[in-house]
């Protein structure tokens, strides 16, 4: 079994590079955001959460990029389920990544799923898959903001994430949850 990371704000995440639906290849160290890299993992294109969630990015996407804010969503699918996925759902404007390895997904912290068949939308899961992820990265490339799951439900608004952004960005607010040993931060 291979260890569950976690990563600290204001720490370094992993490198990240994926090809993407149209072709190319996205790396997260080539981005120049003038505030964050939003990047948001989701399940795949048997999620049908997954469709509503990225679709509700997809018409805030410029919104976002009003706030000096990339973004990019990924999965671990594979090129032919991304591609449906990003057609099917009539996602327009967010560039979708995919083939995403299970071994970077923990790298990253994220959730690893077993297929339970069939979705409620008729599509076979993916014997492995990831469960989604939310990150805010600096143009350092350190961590400024994270939210993990383990189901595909309840996952974080983005008008409430929109809004947030342009309070931290208003009130130059720092990353938070930092500390990597209370014990020795208590000490001082």
């Amino acid at each position: 079994m291979s260890a569950h990371t976690t990563i600290f704000p204001r720490q370094p995440v992993p490198g990240l590079s994926v090809p993407t639906v149209g072709g190319g290849t996205w790396t997260l160290s080539d981005q120049t955001p003038e505030n964050f890299t939003m990047i948001v993992f989701y399940r795949g294109y048997h999620c049908p959460i997954c469709s509503r969630y990225l679709g509700d990015l997809d018409r805030r996407i410029d919104k976002f990029a009003d706030l000096g804010v990339t973004t990019i969503a990924i999965t671990n699918d594979g090129q032919e389920r991304a591609e449906k996925a990003k057609a099917e759902w009539e996602i327009k404007n967010l560039p979708m990544g995919y083939g995403f390895s299970l071994d970077e997904a923990k790298k990253w912290g994220l959730f690893i799923s077993t297929s339970k068949g069939k979705t409620s939308s008729g599509i076979e899961e993916t014997p492995l898959f990831i469960e989604p992820g939310l990150f805010f990265v600096r143009p350092d490339n350190t961590l400024y903001w994270s939210s993990i799951q383990t189901m595909p439900f309840a996952r974080p608004s983005f008008a409430e994430v929109q809004a947030s952004v342009a309070k931290v960005l208003e009130m130059d607010y720092p990353a938070r949850g930092q500390v990597l040993d209370h014990r020795a931060e208590a000490a001082e």
